[in-house]
């Protein structure tokens, strides 16, 4: 391979762009040249707060080609018993591993702290920029992740007045009278979780939520023999929900009936979800947190109150502001996967990016080039924001899943891959296992059902969503 020329140019290194080369390299002879803006292989994860995990278990995260971690059951705190979930350090490690075996293929060539545009790589550092030919350029940049570290801040703060990016929690050194987490997604609980673990006490802490949002039961979401009956099962739940409901609100009540979807205040109907997970114990915990400010986003911050889309509140005098308020994932239109020349990488499952970028670079790999062809087996699954996106994340999920299902080779692959959480289950189990075979029959019949039910309500899907655009 020569620098000037590559079969394919990957514009990032996260766990998207590493990912679809990996699973790329491993299926085919191609050379490859990944170009990225960090010094290091990871994306989002080098620039993650020091107590951030993996909010669902690490044995399907990462590269195809090597473990993350292990399935050992977490003996105490929040998680206890629960799966492993990686640490940014263990992730980070994954990918330096995972791009040292690529290297040592002779076909890849990793460029860090360097951008690309119109067929040139430049170097952030030195300025020097070079020509490359790319048979194909994939972009891994379409998530767009923004984390506290780094995304601009989205309200004004006075001067003088302590205002953080929750990375820096950890670097506290002076005790404040309070505490105000402002954010209402996974990092704003996981700093108020990791604010309790440290004894502060919850009457100390403020919470200014600009939406509430629906989570799902991180213990129903394992995917491993273990827990095969809680995560097969809640499968099978929701899809019975998903074929029962009469409308978008009858959804969400059947949802939460059958533990597929937890609120944090059961008097407060969630107008958010984004895919995450939490226990039921540190939605217990959380519950204990009294100051909660529901006015919208927030503002701006002065030395005397808090600016928000639908009124203001006094501050409390000796405030250290936590900034949670990053938005994880860009909320963009889906777009072909496969365009000629380009690879646009998305999701093609749902809550599993990592997979959906090596299920695409075995596609690439693997199927004739014809655009029309793999398109058809990869529906880019749209990004939730609302409450109502739950409905066509999971149609776009479960269309790919039954397209899947009718290629041979393709599920071949798929029931071998450690990224595939279900498939691994079902591959698992035996002609004795009786109940599990039978739970499996529930879940294709509710899978039914619910494909039966999808037209209308998407239609009322559909209304919804012009009725908030209008």
């Amino acid at each position: 391979m020569t620098a000037a020329s590559v079969d394919y140019l990957v514009v990032g290194a996260g766990a998207v762009g590493v990912g679809f080369a990996d699973a790329l390299v491993s299926n085919s002879r191609a050379t490859v040249a990944i170009v990225d803006q960090r010094q290091a292989p990871g994306g989002h994860w080098n620039d993650a707060y020091p107590f951030v995990r993996l909010h669902h278990p690490s044995h399907f995260y990462g590269a195809a080609s090597r473990q993350l971690g292990d399935k050992a059951v977490q003996p105490r705190g929040w998680n206890k018993g629960l799966l492993h979930q990686a640490s940014a350090p263990e992730i980070l490690d994954h990918y330096h591993q995972t791009m040292e075996h690529l290297l040592a293929t002779g076909r890849v060539r990793y460029v860090p702290m360097s951008r690309y545009a119109d067929g040139t790589i430049a170097s952030l550092l030195s300025g020097k920029s070079e020509a490359i030919q790319a048979g194909k350029i994939v972009d891994a940049t379409l998530s767009g992740t923004s984390v506290p570290s780094t995304h601009k801040r989205p309200f004004s703060v006075a001067e003088g007045v302590a205002c953080i990016p929750v990375n820096d929690l950890t670097r506290v050194t002076q005790t404040p009278a309070a505490y105000c987490v402002v954010g209402a997604g996974k990092t704003a609980v996981d700093a108020l979780v990791w604010l309790l673990e440290q004894d502060v006490s919850a009457d100390r802490i403020r919470w200014i939520v600009p939406r509430d949002a629906w989570w799902l039961d991180r213990a129903k979401a394992q995917f491993s023999p273990e827990f095969f009956e809680a995560s097969v099962g809640s499968m099978a739940v929701q899809m019975e929900a998903l074929a029962a409901a009469a409308s978008l609100d009858d959804l969400f009540v059947r949802l939460e009936a059958c533990g597929g979807l937890v609120r944090l205040d059961p008097n407060i109907q969630p107008t958010m979800f984004h895919g995450a997970t939490i226990t039921l114990g540190e939605r217990d915990a959380l519950r204990g947190i009294k100051d909660i400010v529901r006015l919208g986003r927030l503002k701006e911050i002065t030395h005397d109150s808090l600016v928000l889309d639908r009124g203001t509140v006094p501050a409390i005098a000796d405030t250290l502001y936590v900034d949670c308020s990053a938005a994880g994932f860009a909320h963009r239109p889906p777009e072909p996967v496969f365009q000629g020349k380009r690879i646009a990488l998305q999701m093609t499952s749902s809550f599993a990016p990592t997979y959906s970028a090596a299920l695409i670079g075995h596609i690439e790999a693997t199927l004739p080039d014809d655009d029309a062809a793999k398109n058809a087996l990869v529906m880019p699954v749209p990004t939730p924001r609302f409450a109502e996106d739950w409905l066509p994340m999971m149609a776009a999920s479960m269309t790919n899943q039954n397209r899947w299902s009718q290629s041979p080779e393709l599920m071949a692959w798929i029931l071998t891959c450690r990224l595939s959480p279900m498939t691994a289950l079902m591959r698992n189990v035996t002609p004795t296992e009786t109940d599990k075979i039978a739970m499996l029959q529930r879940s294709r019949a509710a899978i039914k059902g619910a494909v039966v039910n999808l037209p209308k309500l998407m239609a009322a899907y559909a209304a919804r969503r012009a009725a908030r655009r209008s």
